[in-house]
């Protein structure tokens, strides 16, 4: 289901994408987040194993942004014959995800950004979260005319797939992009939707369809709340996801979910 390549505008974009939070500490993983900074944040040799991992199961695309330690890691596990295509998130900073500043977040160097990733193998191109959900369109809009003047495809992320997919057809002009990252899962954690039942599903379905964008599932396990076998049960009811991102923290998760994963 999600191990094949999704050619797009004669680019070639694998449907399951390696994800990063586990390994930048990401905060809202909770109190996870101290371990997996001592663990693999601070420790770019256990991030590249797992990438290492992922790569031997099967996953050939990886998300990343502009970090030092984490694009550490990333040029260990390439030594070691480990080539992604890149997925690059344009724009992060650090911002506190649960009281975020979108003043501050606007301030990035997201042009340092996407000259970084234009030398990669670097399909696509996301704007950051924080960026798109500070609803300054103009700004979006200027990133995503540099982004589209590169050779990657551009792309949004949200935090609100709600409220934002409500908003983006009257703000944006919808031939600027072509993907739309959003968290999605069973029970609608880290989701703008209180209940996830079978009628709002479908109102969310027709929302999200609506836009005509290659859509990107993220926090599909809903941060380890769900097990990966309930998340993938949930994934093979769903048609209008066109690929999804997965983060895992150990080697052994990477065997363990992506080998799970090519039973779906």
């Amino acid at each position: 289901m999600f191990f094949d390549d999704l050619t797009f505008k004669e680019k070639i974009i694998p449907k399951t994408i390696l994800g990063y939070s586990p390994f930048v500490a990401e905060p809202f993983l909770g109190h996870r987040s101290m371990l997996y900074k001592r663990d693999l944040y601070d420790n770019p040799q256990a991030i590249a194993d797992v990438i290492v991992e992922s790569y031997n199961q099967g996953v050939r695309a990886i998300n990343l942004f502009n970090d030092s330690q984490l694009l550490k890691a990333y040029d260990i596990a390439c030594d070691q014959g480990c080539n992604m295509k890149v997925i690059a998130t344009i724009g992060k900073t650090e911002v506190d995800y649960l009281n975020p500043n979108y003043e501050i977040a606007k301030e990035t160097d997201w042009d340092d950004d996407i000259e970084l990733f234009n030398s990669y193998d670097c399909p696509l191109m996301l704007v950051d979260e924080f960026i798109v959900d500070a609803y300054d369109w103009r700004l979006t809009s200027k990133i995503l005319d540099c982004i589209n003047d590169t050779d990657s495809l551009s792309g949004l992320i949200t935090a609100f797939p709600l409220r934002t997919t409500n908003l983006i057809p009257e703000n944006l002009n919808m031939d600027l992009f072509d993907f739309y990252m959003v968290p999605f899962n069973a029970i609608s954690y880290m989701m703008d939707i209180t209940a996830f039942n079978a009628s709002q599903r479908e109102e969310f379905k027709q929302k999200l369809t609506s836009l005509n964008k290659k859509v990107i599932a993220s926090r599909i396990f809903a941060c380890g709340i769900l097990k990966p076998k309930e998340a993938f049960e949930f994934y093979k009811k769903i048609d209008y996801i066109d690929l999804i991102s997965i983060g895992v923290a150990k080697v052994e998760e990477a065997r363990e979910d992506f080998t799970l994963l090519k039973e779906y």
